[in-house]
């Protein structure tokens, strides 16, 4: 069989890049030591370094994946993509290119030559004459067998197989076959007759492969076949574990996997991930097969090494139809891995609002509890606003908390699905949560501090509108004063929303230096850095008010805030250091006169009337038998006056 001339234009995806790219790429593949071809002569220098070229602009092999075995092919260097051909006016050539052009034509040995070329009557002559060239092995301990039967050569073969009957099972370094080698090119010419010639059927390579293994892993009936009549050990496994029914299952091959087992397959074979081929099959959302081998009694629910089962690992990459046919045949769908998760949380973790539909009535919700995490903490934390309304509609309780366990994987030490939502700044979530009756002061930290720190003045709004704690502390940063007005600070139309709803500022004015001296402030971190949990800092002091607002980053506005918090406040005493920050701009003097009795009676009804009626009910002032001005009034309206 002649090999075709190579096709210079298949090269033309390099052709856009410049000398500088094209050397990068040289270089970084060349560096890679990537496998290509291990058939050059040893004997040749211009094919050696030509080769290097070709490896440094050769594809990337495929590498194995923990869970199934995939295997590199070998590529013969006439399908190899060559370099772009140069003379054009859209690419012109130069010095790198035309350099990488002449690097990358290969040259073969005369011996390969012949062999890619199928110039039968040219190696006649060489077994004649006795040639050593056809049993000396390479540096990769090729013979000029192995090369016909990669390139599919079936007349060199029988030529070289007649000449020399010992050298049919000859190995190359990786202890790869000739018979190897033709069946993962799938030439079944050349496999029938090495067969008939005595190749050994079972001889695996290096990572133990087979012959039988490689044609399930590229899928080839005739060949499969071929090695099954010819006695192929069908249980025989690879470095990993993997048999050729796991290959055969991975491949989606209801034929190839009826032929394996007719002839006697394992179906309980593990690799060594504790898979067997039922799993493989899932894993792949391949249907047939997973009828064929429940049908001949493989374990539905058999567990991989992390626990996943079949159902678990189809949940999680989405094959519809393979989780009913899965169900269908009594899989367990509340058999959960060893991280504690059932099929139901994968499914929501990675968005599959039509499998999440399937297990919702078939899943428990007492072995959700004891997993210690709901689906809707997931759908929460990964945004999954659809799923989310799924979940509440099927009756999933919206306060349920994460497990002491699992709240420790994170530093602030969440517990609800509302604090996730929080978290992400999601107005959706967090609005269809409180809305089915989610809780807003269940957590270690208030949700409502990461809005207010955040500005999410919507966010904070609905929260504050549930019932949210107005007057909630930072424990890990402990002040004598609210830790939202802490956060709110640089943000005053949120603090003025803190105030309206409840938020006690007459802490700010409880000084314990009062008029005197105050000490020199400590410098601390950040606010928002002390939302989360730290068992190994010592218990820090309590932070006041005239200490928070003394930074240096909000002094520009420290004169209006305290004007803010004074509106809400009676009979209060402005200590030295607050003195001091209004003392410090001349149009802030106004501000201190607020803080001096008299205070307008006004002002003073106001604040009884509102703390007689207590901060959950503030948000009902409007339904009080009032006159609309004096609701305003007693709700901070500022642009409305009682006259």
């Amino acid at each position: 069989m002649a090999v075709s001339k190579p096709d210079l234009e298949d090269f033309s995806v390099y052709s856009h890049l410049s000398d500088d790219e094209l050397l990068q790429i040289a270089v970084e593949r060349s560096l890679s030591d990537k496998y290509i071809h291990p058939g050059s002569s040893s004997s040749s220098s211009s094919s050696s370094s030509s080769s290097s070229m070709l490896s440094a602009l050769a594809p990337e092999p495929r590498h194995k994946s923990p869970d199934q075995s995939e295997h590199l092919l070998q590529v013969p260097p006439s399908q190899i993509p060559q370099p772009p051909h140069f003379q054009n006016c859209a690419n012109p050539p130069t010095a790198l290119s035309q350099f990488l052009y002449k690097a990358s034509k290969r040259e073969f040995s005369h011996l390969q030559s012949i062999i890619i070329n199928g110039d039968t009557k040219a190696l006649i002559d060489l077994v004649r004459q006795g040639s050593s060239s056809l049993m000396e092995p390479n540096d990769e301990g090729w013979i000029a067998l192995h090369e016909a039967a990669y390139y599919g050569q079936l007349q060199c073969i029988r030529i070289l197989v007649r000449a020399d009957p010992s050298s049919v099972n000859k190995c190359t370094l990786k202890k790869e076959t000739a018979l190897l080698l033709a069946v993962y090119q799938g030439e079944v010419s050349c496999v029938e007759f090495l067969l008939k010639h005595g190749a050994n059927v079972n001889a695996a390579n290096k990572e133990r492969e087979t012959p039988l293994f490689a044609a399930c892993e590229n899928p080839n009936k005739d060949i499969v076949n071929l090695l099954l009549m010819n006695g192929a050990q069908v249980n025989l496994t690879c470095s990993q574990g993997g048999s050729a029914l796991h290959e055969a299952c991975r491949c989606g091959c209801p034929k190839l996997c009826q032929m394996l087992l007719d002839c006697g397959a394992d179906l309980k074979t593990k690799n060594i991930y504790n898979i067997q081929p039922l799993f493989v099959a899932a894993q792949q959302g391949q249907t047939e097969v997973l009828q064929l081998l429940a049908k001949r009694g493989a374990d539905i629910n058999g567990q991989a090494g992390d626990g996943a089962s079949p159902l678990y690992e189809a949940c999680k990459n989405g094959h519809i139809l393979a989780v009913q046919i899965l169900l269908d045949l009594k899989a367990d769908p509340n058999r959960a891995t060893k991280s504690g998760l059932l099929p139901l949380h994968v499914a929501v973790k990675n968005n599959h609002h039509g499998i999440m539909l399937l297990l919702i009535p078939v899943t428990s919700r007492v072995k959700i509890r004891t997993c210690g995490i709901s689906p809707l903490h997931i759908a929460a934390e990964k945004n999954r606003n659809e799923i989310m309304e799924q979940l509440i509609k099927s009756g999933f309780d919206v306060n349920t908390e994460l497990s002491d366990e699992r709240s420790r994987m994170y530093e602030d030490r969440r517990r609800t699905a509302l604090y996730f939502s929080v978290y992400n700044g999601n107005l959706e979530a967090v609005e269809m949560l409180l809305q089915a009756g989610a809780n807003p002061n269940l957590d270690t930290f208030n949700p409502l501090l990461i809005a207010v720190r955040l500005a999410w003045m919507d966010i904070a709004e609905l929260l504050v509108k549930y019932g949210a704690d107005v007057n909630a502390q930072i424990f890990t940063m402990p002040s004598s004063f609210p830790s939202a007005i802490l956060l709110s600070m640089e943000s005053p139309p949120i603090l003025k929303l803190l105030l309206d709803n409840g938020c006690d500022a007459r802490l700010c004015f409880d000084c314990t230096y009062g008029l005197k001296p105050h000490p020199v402030i400590a410098p601390s971190r950040h606010p928002i850095e002390e939302l989360r949990v730290n068992e190994h800092l010592p218990m820090r002091r309590c932070i006041q008010y005239c200490e928070a607002i003394s930074g240096s980053s909000i002094s520009r506005i420290s004169g209006p805030i305290i004007s803010m918090l004074l509106d809400y406040v009676g009979h209060v005493q402005l200590c030295s250091r607050l003195l001091k920050i209004l003392d410090s701009q001349s149009d802030w003097e106004t501000i201190k006169l607020k803080a001096f009795p008299p205070h307008p009676l006004m002002q003073l009804c106001r604040l009884k009337i509102r703390h007689h009626l207590g901060i959950q009910r503030l948000r009902l002032l409007h339904t009080l038998p009032l006159p609309v001005p004096l609701i305003r009034f007693l709700r901070y309206d500022m642009q409305t006056s009682l006259t």
